[in-house]
């Protein structure tokens, strides 16, 4: 049997002929996430009482940082929380904290940026192509960054950049960009570096998303790769500029996840369908006729409870804009994405991508067969139980069979993508033939 017709049969082993869903085993919950616009499917279940709905009594509640959140998860003080991909994924492979974590429900696409200070703007920008209209051409390549980070090793200092995470989309995403701009962001080695600076041209930190701004002021990191609303925050302190969105390293790329403990799943089966059935209308929603609701969907954000900035700085991103370097601000519509394009379902091509990244930058630190990567895949990501609560939702008629992936076909596998910032196309199916793409990066057998 092939590795796609592995996964085919295994999806549809568990894809229901009907589904009916039991009475939550649990009603009272309590969910955790950090303060970033992609938090949005739960607020929205919450406020238009798609919870309720499904008999569910729901508390949502801020967390300090993504390894607290993690944490809670885990020893239960939360029943689930919005997660980067990658944590579920670091978790059930024992990459920091060890524990199996599983998610059924994708949060959403794309809604991350990388932002320079303005010192280091004003050096990139001599590099960086401009069109008729005198505006910087996009997308803004590393390539422009190159230059700026070699001054300054040769005047010996390091060049400090921030992300949220080491298993956070932000990281790996940065680490993409800079890599195919030829700046070499480090090595990860189980044995001696769990910062992940070996060999690095550009030394990576964490900082938690809604402290980047003030420490990109501060002068300890020089840009950060982070979510929304703090690359427009930037902007609207004018202490620094966007330079790419997340859309442009790799359009349409799978962001957040909300993630339970797989013993959690285990435990109340009938209270985690009806989760994922409100989010999923959720979801819809945030997307629904254009972007409609998104102006209403803002102002719910902008709750000190929620994400807290002010309106107008969530709103530059939220409504279908983004603005770059102070007063050019165009049009992205798919910045954020919640529905769309299957936003909801949980691939295992997107565990799979995040797990090659795991493997390029050393946290995965030997080479692994292409199986081991759906394996992996198939324990975390859960497309069977998202399929359950969508066929819930169509039966009910509060949702169309159109609306959905043909569940009877679909074997969690999108078709070779080509939206990198790099032109290399990957392939889910084939995560060791990918990895050999790169020029920067860990491939085969090699290790640090």
């Amino acid at each position: 049997m092939t590795f796609g017709a592995a996964a085919v049969s295994s999806l549809l082993a568990f894809t229901p002929a009907h589904a009916e869903i039991g009475e939550p085993e649990k009603e009272d919950l309590k969910f955790g996430f950090i303060k970033l616009t992609d938090m949005a499917p739960l607020a929205i279940a919450y406020e238009k009482g798609y919870f309720e709905d499904e008999g569910l009594y729901v508390t949502l509640e801020a967390q300090a940082n993504w390894k607290v959140l993690l944490d809670r998860v885990i020893d239960g003080q939360l029943d689930g929380a919005h997660m980067l991909a990658g944590q579920p994924l670091g978790a059930t492979i024992g990459y920091g904290t060890e524990a199996h974590i599983i998610t059924a429900f994708s949060m959403d696409l794309n809604g991350n940026a990388i932002t320079v200070s303005n010192d280091i703007w004003e050096q990139m920008k001599p590099n960086i192509p401009t069109g008729a209209d005198g505006k910087p051409v996009h997308p803004i390549k590393a390539d422009a960054l190159k230059p700026v980070v070699e001054k300054f090793k040769s005047e010996g200092k390091p060049f400090k950049m921030g992300m949220v995470f080491p298993v956070s989309t932000h990281n790996y995403e940065l680490r993409y960009w800079l890599a195919a701009g030829g700046i070499n962001p480090g090595f990860y080695s189980s044995g001696s570096d769990v910062q992940g600076i070996t060999n690095a041209d550009a030394l990576l930190s964490v900082t938690p998303p809604p402290q980047m701004p003030a420490t990109m002021e501060a002068g300890t990191i020089y840009g950060y790769c982070v979510g929304e609303p703090w690359n427009q925050q930037a902007v609207f302190k004018g202490i620094g500029v966007p330079v790419v969105t997340d859309y442009e390293i790799w359009r349409d790329n799978p962001e957040k996840v909300f993630g339970v403990s797989s013993q959690w799943a285990d435990q109340y089966p009938n209270t985690h369908l009806r989760v994922v059935k409100a989010m999923i209308r959720a979801a819809k929603w945030l997307d629904e006729d254009n972007n409609a609701n998104r102006p209403e969907a803002v102002k719910i954000l902008s709750q000190p409870n929620y994400v807290g900035a002010d309106y107008d700085v969530i709103a530059n991103s939220m409504t279908g804009t983004f603005e770059y370097e102070k007063g050019d601000k165009r049009d992205v519509p798919d910045f954020n994405v919640f529905f769309r394009y299957n936003a909801t379902y949980p691939y295992y091509s997107d565990a799979i991508w995040y797990l090659t990244q795991m493997r390029r930058w050393g946290q995965i630190d030997e080479q692994k067969p292409d199986s081991w990567y759906m394996d992996i895949a198939k324990k975390v990501y859960r497309p069977d139980i998202y399929a359950q609560a969508a066929q819930a939702l169509i039966e009910e008629g509060t949702m169309e069979a159109s609306e959905f992936p043909d569940f009877a076909t679909e074997d969690g596998f999108k078709p070779p993508q080509t939206g990198f910032i790099d032109g290399i196309t990957y392939d889910g199916k084939q995560p060791n033939d990918y990895l050999t793409k790169f020029k920067i990066g860990l491939k085969n057998d090699e290790k640090i």
